[in-house]
């Protein structure tokens, strides 16, 4: 039955030696590193099946501070630093030899590198400052400065620096690194990111200046459902330390003190995240981070005394930064004077403009997601957000312009306020892509036009919706970090990108703000008083579970374990003979054809069902951690919400009993396991009946959508699976698609051609919660799949599910260990399957259409199967 064919990849490398070392979650030779005791990994030249040891060596210098001599293992991701911890500061070197499964030494890798930041709060110097004189409007943006001299060559600098709200640093006229929306949004009264710049080649001897621009961002200005801004606090402030050593050995700290300046008085008058930014150009102040400006009219800064409370530590993940710039594609003049550029594809970050404009001329940015049928721009879903820009000439002539502390959601721009008519051209705006800097790693492709088109509107919905934290959408007067959301699209999103440090840090703002009852916000960083909800709590242990499973990262299940205990005691405190008997919710939100937004699958249900799902989380965690009292207590509990929910849902028939049935209430007890073996097939027979009841249409929410495809397909109902990804009727994935999606949208309908958009004013275009179907499509469609008991891809699943209208799909995916990667192709009746296993892992791989399976080792194999 099968034809296979066996090669194994020549190594792309120079050397037969490790390579592609990085610490901690795929840091490569960071400065400003945040642990003080690292993880190391590193890849193996292609070629090699197996690592059967390994050793470490970390130096300073000439010093050696940790040599873990030969480690018989075949481990080689997150290897634990063995030394005394590392102090702030400190610049070390690390490499790695191994020795392959037959023994054979490759030799030393090439070496990498570490460079700690600022670890503690005692390491700050600096002072909080900021204006002297209050917000003269609600979010102001301030200019701050200062002069330094230094009296020879520069040898090494390196220039720390956090604010409560945002900043933007320059050094002698030129800006600091590459970042936006520095240094981020946190849990600010109790964590600050930090951010280290290596600024030696912007210093030099002599007169030096250095400067910030500050402004409100998340900390000082609007967000969330409040009418006024001061989330955290009413005034944004800067903390910066420049650290300087003189080729002369002397060293040199230039502090945020009472020897800066500060002015409201310059160009942005006033940047907001929800609002947009006013730009005066008659106020701009040339030069005024060099050394010579005058800034006798500028006033002392107000400092602080304590630094405070929260913790001060480096940004443990990348920053925000422009990843993309995408061309207008057309441009149309709906109204007189009023010129809308269509970029093409909806996108989160601001435009650069370059337009001519005359003097005193009030140019108005206006952004939308979508267009109104006369081709005007559809802002009403905005809400309360303005999201718009003004920018006032100073002088006749050609301009370029962008904003500096605000973002938008948007596809269109439109331009306005010019005096006179003008011809304009495409090249007069380009779309920011602005998205936090990490790399994308999987790749989904099939035969299908739409198919490719979903995975396409996935992929833009995450990078939208990743600036910082995982919002739920980037345009309206809300882009909070949503945990319901956040936990149902987690596996597709370590799919797509390589989110495993930016889903940790999310986390640990997770943990700073748990309640102490257990609860856990329904969006974090915390600006929302919420309801309860089951399903958006429950992202305490979804999120880290699956970030274990997907990268074999123990210490995410170590950082988080004492936060899935304090949610599953609030469920307990909650339940009474093991039920949720009542909790307030989100329900499964969104749900098709329900009575509301909350969906008809009642809340004691999904309380219930998640409570003895973080409950099985909690106790596989603590099994892995080696906690065994752990492990046997919290399964116990599991084992007994299991057989208290199924005693009170379910008949003998596994149909559902004291509540209305719903397609979500099966997918949940199926996927989380609550019903026993043989009540299992009857409640999937009960769901497909619901799934014809309803025409062949899911009628599922934020909830169940995530799994239906999956329940379906293990169920033994692939071909309804099937039916559903590719349906075109509302309400599906497609639908949207041939409405013109480009992202994810929050509602299956927000718009359609036959009746415009959706009456409620809840209508993202960009709206990444239904791009959980990713997960399914990868690991299935394509068939490349994580084992959870070899977690990181050291061992995985080649399991391909050949069917519906497709005739060939792949999924690569760059693991810790390397590229892996399924691709199949169907022709007259011959299945072609292609799979490339990366070294150091294994894979087993599932035939279709037959029982047989097969595991081999690193290198690339093909099968040919006649179906």
């Amino acid at each position: 039955m099968f034809l296979t064919a066996v090669t194994f990849n020549n190594s792309s490398f120079a050397a037969e030696v490790p390579h592609s070392l990085t610490v901690g979650e795929g840091f490569v030779d960071p400065i400003g590193y945040h642990d003080a005791t690292p993880v190391f990994s590193w890849k193996l030249p292609n070629g090699v099946r197996r690592q059967s040891g390994y050793r470490i060596e970390v130096t300073e210098g000439e010093r050696i501070l940790w040599d873990s001599g030969w480690v018989e293992s075949a481990q080689s991701l997150l290897i634990p630093y063995g030394g005394a911890p590392l102090q702030s500061r400190e610049r070390v070197s690390w490499r790695v030899d191994f020795r392959d499964e037959e023994g054979k030494e490759s030799g030393w890798s090439e070496p990498a590198f570490l460079e700690l930041g600022l670890l503690s709060n005692k390491d700050w110097e600096g002072r909080w400052i900021r204006p002297q004189a209050d917000l003269p409007e609600l979010e102001s943006t301030s200019y701050l400065r200062r002069d330094f001299l230094l009296e020879g060559p520069v040898e090494r600098a390196r220039l720390y620096v956090t604010a409560r709200g945002l900043c933007e640093v320059h050094l002698n006229g030129s800006k600091v690194g590459h970042d936006e929306f520095v240094p981020g949004w946190t849990s600010y009264a109790n964590r600050l990111d930090t951010m280290t710049y290596n600024v030696t080649e912007q210093l030099q001897e002599g007169k030096n200046t250095v400067g910030a621009l500050l402004g409100t961002g998340w900390y000082a200005g609007k967000i969330g459902f409040r009418e006024e801004a001061n989330r955290y606090g009413s005034q944004p402030e800067l903390l910066l330390q420049l650290e300087v050593t003189l080729k002369d050995g002397k060293r040199i700290l230039i502090g945020s003190d009472e020897g800066w300046k500060s002015t409201f008085d310059g160009p942005i008058r006033d940047s907001s995240i929800y609002n947009g930014e006013t730009y005066d150009a008659n106020l701009e102040l040339p030069g005024w981070s060099k050394a010579d400006f005058n800034d006798e009219a500028w006033t002392q800064v107000r400092t602080s005394s304590e630094l405070g409370k929260a913790q001060l530590a480096p940004k443990p993940f990348a920053p925000v930064r422009v990843k993309e710039k995408l061309p207008t594609v057309e441009v149309t003049e709906p109204e007189k004077g009023r010129y809308v550029f269509d970029l093409g594809q909806n996108m989160v970050g601001y435009p650069e403009i370059r337009i001519p404009v005359k003097k005193g001329e009030r140019i108005t940015m206006r952004f939308a997601e979508m267009l109104n049928l006369d081709g005007t721009m559809y802002t009403e879903n905005y809400r309360k957000a303005k999201s718009t820009n003004f920018y006032t000439a100073a002088e006749t002539g050609t301009i370029t312009w962008k904003p500096t502390f605000t973002f938008h959601g948007f596809r269109y721009v439109e331009l306005s306020g010019f005096t006179d008519e003008v011809e304009p051209e495409k090249n007069w705006v380009k779309g920011l892509v602005l998205r936090t800097d990490i790399p994308q790693i999987g790749h989904f492709e099939s035969s299908h036009e739409k198919l490719n088109q979903l995975q396409s509107n996935i992929t833009w919905g995450q990078r939208g919706n990743f600036l910082d934290i995982p919002t739920d959408c980037p345009q309206r007067d809300e882009r909070m970090g949503w945990t319901g959301d956040a936990q149902a699209f987690l596996s597709t999103s370590m799919f797509n990108f390589d989110s495993h440090a930016f889903w940790k840090s999310w986390l640990g703002s997770m943990r700073d703000d748990q309640l102490p009852n257990g609860k856990i916000p329904c969006v974090i960083p915390d600006v929302f008083a919420g309801p309860d909800s089951p399903g958006w709590m429950d992202a305490a242990t979804i999120v880290p579970w699956n970030i274990y499973v997907r990268t074999g990262d123990r210490e995410v299940l170590a950082e988080n374990y004492e936060m899935m205990e304090g949610l599953v005691g609030f469920y307990r405190q909650k339940a009474k003979g093991n039920l949720i008997p009542r909790i307030s919710a989100f329900g499964d939100w969104l749900q098709p054809y329900a009575k509301d937004n909350k969906g008809d699958t009642p809340y004691p249900l999904l309380g219930t069902a998640f409570y003895a799902y973080s409950a099985q989380i909690l106790a596989d965690s603590a099994k892995v951690l080696g906690n065994k009292s752990g492990a046997e207590k919290y399964q116990a509990e599991a084992d007994a919400v299991r057989e208290a929910f199924v005693a009170h849902y379910f008949d003998e028939d596994g149909k559902l009993e004291n509540a209305p049935e719903t397609q979500t209430a099966y997918i949940l007890a199926l996927e989380f396991n609550l019903l026993p073996g043989k009540q299992q097939a009857k409640a999937a027979a009960n769901l497909m009946r619901l799934i014809g009841e309803a025409e062949g249409h899911l009628r599922t929410g934020f909830l169940g959508t995530p799994y239906i495809a999956k329940v379906l397909d293990e169920t033994g109902n692939a071909e309804t699976a099937f039916s559903l990804l590719f349906k075109e009727s509302y309400p599906s994935w497609f639908y949207s698609i041939n409405q013109g999606a480009t992202t994810m949208w929050e509602r299956w309908d927000s718009y359609t051609l036959k009746d415009g958009f959706h009456p409620e004013g809840m209508n993202s275009f960009n709206h990444y919660a239904y791009g959980a179907i990713g997960q399914w499509m990868y690991e299935r469609v394509a068939g490349l799949a994580p084992d959870p008991e070899h977690p990181g891809y050291q061992h995985f699943f080649v399991r391909p599910l050949v069917g519906g209208p497709l005739t060939s799909a792949s999924a690569t995916l760059e693991t810790g260990y390397g590229k892996a990667a399924s691709r199949w192709v169907l022709e007259k009746g011959t299945l072609e399957l292609e799979v490339e296993v990366p070294p150091n892992t294994t894979a087993t791989i599932e035939f279709p259409n037959a029982r047989d399976s097969e595991k081999v080792s690193a290198g690339q194999h093909r099968f040919v199967i006649k179906m």
